[in-house]
């Protein structure tokens, strides 16, 4: 299970960075100070980020890396502040994943800002770790979403440089050979399964072990984050007054059914890793439909170039289209000495300035409601749902369960064998702890 949890943690922040962190290497009690990679660029002002890689190597084409660092050098320059950074080594830190060692950092003051997902954001948000971020220029121009999926208590307590969106990838040409409409409704997906499996494709939808939960999430949360009673609805799903279980049920039930008429291979699912396992036969054309995150549409190695057209849609739920949105961020640790200056060189690495550059350097969705990605074609079904602000959000702050990474590992359950109704009972289970 912990395993587990390292994928989970590396998956989500990778949508926002490539980060290989999360390793499932072996071995004793790592020396916190031995594994970190520290820069010592000058004796000024500084202060620290903790993150999951360093600076990038200046001979190195990653350009998600320099992305970011262009973000810090604008606010190192404007500020007269160096950013020094200190990094996760997998291999060094072994069984601690890059969320264990964030939330140890934090708690202790080691560093003065991070990079964090959105489990850990939670946690040190309830725990009072992380500062208040509302108050800073750039908070104000924010999406609302953002602001909903990290603030606790009241106070924003991260903010992120992208929104990481999820949708499924499909094939449209293998759509228009079959007449068929992408589907906005989820019985509708049901019957262009039907009928690309009665047209040779044995599996319809390729999977991974780590994605599925994308179903389940806009199935049971479409109408509570688009009804006009969200708030009202986490009130009640904190307090016990509604079962969170009756919200995930619907997509539970949605995803026993395409297992059990094989639109899904749950043993291969299972198995899978994200991309690698289903990716293959999609781009090869044997494979109608997979799931992503918007970056994969824009990276060569997963779906950047591929041989048909892609069309990147939102899950089809019973209010249409609807992308999921996890959200990771960069928090401030409250009781840091330098705290002034940590929150001045994220106001400026969050600024429209700051984001406009990393948009464009990256093609992918600003938190800054004033900023709009000139996206590829093939994203701009899912950009059009984001803009018009209808989202599931993967993770919330504000709901006492933390939904993300709860709910793969339940899927994961359910792709093993369970039943819907034991799924259930561990929904249940989460809920009656949160009220305790």
């Amino acid at each position: 299970m912990k395993k587990i949890w390292k994928r989970l943690s590396v998956l989500l922040l990778a949508g926002m960075m490539v980060c290989t962190a999360a390793a499932c290497g072996r071995g004793g009690k790592p020396d916190l100070k031995k594994n970190l990679i520290d820069n010592d660029e000058g004796e000024q002002r500084s202060v620290i980020m903790f993150g999951p890689m360093g600076k990038a190597n200046l001979d190195g084409e990653n350009t998600l890396r320099t992305a970011q660092e262009r973000t810090v050098i604008m606010a190192e320059e404007a500020l007269g502040i160096v950013v020094d950074y200190n990094t996760y080594t997998a291999q060094d830190y072994q069984e601690k994943t890059y969320d264990d060692v964030c939330i140890e950092r934090a708690r202790s003051g080691l560093d003065d800002f991070y990079l964090l997902n959105p489990d850990v954001i939670k946690l040190l948000g309830e725990e009072g770790v992380l500062a208040d971020l509302s108050g800073l220029e750039a908070a104000k121009n924010l999406r609302e979403v953002v602001k909903t999926a990290n603030t606790v208590d009241g106070k924003l307590v991260a903010i992120p440089q992208e929104i990481v969106a999820y949708g499924l990838f499909v094939n449209k040409d293998l759509f228009d050979k079959y007449d068929l409409e992408l589907p906005e409704k989820p019985e509708e997906l049901l019957e262009c399964c039907r009928v690309f499996q009665e047209n040779g494709f044995a599996t319809p939808i390729g999977a991974n072990r780590w994605w599925l939960e994308n179903f389940v999430l806009s199935q049971g949360f479409a109408e509570l984050y688009n009804g006009g009673n969200t708030q009202e609805e986490i009130d009640a799903i904190n307090s016990g007054e509604a079962k969170l279980s009756d919200y995930m049920r619907p997509g539970f039930v949605y995803l026993q059914e395409m297992i059990d008429k094989g639109y899904i291979d749950a043993k291969t699912a299972y198995m899978n890793e994200a991309i690698d396992g289903e990716g293959p036969d999609f781009k090869a054309q044997k494979t109608p439909i997979v799931m992503a995150y918007w970056g994969a549409a824009n990276a060569e190695s997963s779906y950047g170039n591929v041989d048909f057209n892609l069309q990147v849609i939102g899950f089809p739920t019973s209010m249409g289209q609807m992308p999921v949105v996890p959200m990771t961020g960069y928090g401030v640790v409250a009781a840091s000495e330098n705290k002034k200056e940590a929150m001045d060189v994220l106001d400026k690495m969050v600024s429209d300035e700051a984001l406009s550059l990393y948009m464009e350097t990256n093609q992918v969705i600003s938190p800054s409601k004033n900023l709009e990605v000139d996206c590829r074609d093939a994203l701009k079904p899912l950009n059009d749902r984001i803009n018009e602000g209808v989202y599931v959000l993967g993770s919330n702050a504000s709901l006492k369960v933390e939904q993300w990474g709860n709910t793969c590992l339940i899927v994961r359950e359910l792709l093993s064998g369970a039943t819907v109704e034991e799924c259930m009972a561990m929904f249940d289970k989460l809920q009656e702890e949160s009220l305790k």
